[in-house]
C-alpha cells in the first residue's frame, strides 16, 4: 500500500477504497476504463481532507455525479472519483421551495416538488444528473434552466470553509458557471418554487416524458445533447444536414432518432464515442462551418 493510500484511508476510516473501479458501471454512456481510487467521503471535513490530501500530493481527483455528462477513457482515469454519496441525498421543504444535497437525483427533487405541490422543477424532471452536477453546469431543458429556480448553493471552497453563495454569484450561463473555475464544490442547494396543483404539476411532467421518448433515444446509453448548442443553430440539425444520421464508429453511432445524440449501441468504446465525436465536428465544420463544441466532458485517458 502506497503512502498516499495509507494517508486517504486515514481520512475516510472505516470508509471503504475501491481500487481499479471500472467507470463504466458509474457513467450513463456505460463506457469508461478503471479509476485508481473510488471513495465516498461521509462529511464535509472528510471531503475537505481528501481534496486536501490530493492536492498535496498532485493526484488528480474528480467529483462524480451521476456520470450523465461525463466520457471517461478506456484505459480509465489515473486519480481519486469522489462521490457524494448518502450524507448529500436529503431533501427537505423550506418556506420557499426546497433544499436539496448535491449527490440526490434531479428526477427524485422533481418528484419531491410534485408530491408536496411546488411547480417550477417541472422542466427538470427528465434530468439524468444529480444536483451538485445540474448546478455546476447551469443544466436545462425545455426552455429552463437551473438559474430560474436556483436561490443559493452551499459550497466548499479551495481552503475548506463551508459557504453560502447566491445564485447571483455563481455565473450561471448556457452550461456553464465560475464553480469549477473557482475550484468550488456543491454540497447543497435551495430551489424557490411556487405553490401549484399537484395535478398540473405531474401532467407537465407526463407531457415532457412523452416528448423525451418520442424524440429521444432513451433506450441507448448516452450522455444526452452530446455538443453545446452554437449559437443561432442547433446542433442536431447541423449534424443532419451534413448527411450524419445514423453514421457510426464502431458500436458509436449518431441517433437515427435525433442527431444530437451520440449513442452506444451495446459495445462501444470509449475511443469509438471519441473518434465519433471527432468526425460529427470535421463533418459539420465542411459543411456550415459551425465548430461544435462538446458538451460532454471528456476525462482520463484514451
Amino acid at each position: 500500500m502506497s503512502e498516499f493510500e495509507q494517508k486517504l484511508g486515514q481520512i475516510l476510516k472505516d470508509e471503504p477504497i475501491r481500487r481499479n473501479e471500472p467507470m463504466r458501471h458509474h457513467t450513463t454512456f456505460r463506457v469508461g476504463g478503471p479509476a485508481d481510487y473510488y471513495v465516498e467521503p461521509q462529511t464535509p471535513e472528510e471531503l475537505a481532507d481528501v481534496l486536501k490530501l490530493c492536492r498535496q500530493w498532485n493526484i488528480p481527483y474528480f467529483i462524480l455525479g451521476n456520470g450523465s455528462n461525463l466520457l471517461v477513457g478506456d484505459r480509465g482515469f489515473r486519480g481519486v472519483m469522489i462521490v457524494l454519496g448518502k450524507p448529500w441525498q436529503q431533501v427537505t421543504a423550506t418556506k420557499s421551495g426546497i433544499r436539496a444535497g448535491a449527490g440526490v437525483l434531479l428526477a427524485t427533487v422533481a418528484r419531491y416538488a410534485l408530491e408536496h405541490a411546488l411547480a417550477g422543477l417541472e422542466f427538470a424532471s427528465g434530468i439524468p444528473g444529480t444536483v451538485g452536477g445540474a448546478v455546476v453546469m447551469n443544466a436545462g431543458a425545455y426552455g429552463q434552466e437551473m438559474k430560474d429556480v436556483l436561490s443559493q448553493a452551499v459550497v466548499l471552497t479551495r481552503e475548506g470553509e463551508i459557504k453560502t453563495r447566491q445564485a447571483g454569484e455563481l455565473e450561471l450561463g448556457y452550461r456553464s458557471s465560475c464553480i469549477l473555475k473557482e475550484d468550488l464544490v456543491v454540497l447543497e442547494a435551495e430551489f424557490v418554487l411556487e405553490p401549484g396543483n399537484r395535478a398540473a404539476i405531474g401532467g407537465r411532467m407526463e407531457e415532457l416524458a412523452a416528448r423525451r421518448r418520442e424524440k429521444q433515444p432513451l433506450e441507448y446509453p448516452s450522455a444526452g445533447s452530446t455538443f453545446k448548442r452554437p449559437f443561432g443553430h442547433f446542433a442536431g440539425k447541423l449534424i443532419e444536414e451534413a448527411g450524419l444520421r445514423g453514421f457510426g464508429v464502431g458500436d458509436a453511432q449518431v441517433s437515427e432518432k435525433h442527431c444530437g445524440f451520440v449513442i452506444n449501441r451495446g459495445n462501444a468504446t470509449a475511443a469509438d464515442i471519441q473518434k465519433l465525436c471527432s468526425q460529427i465536428q470535421k463533418r459539420v465544420k465542411e459543411n456550415s462551418g459551425v465548430e461544435l463544441e462538446l458538451e460532454v466532458k471528456l476525462l482520463g485517458e484514451f
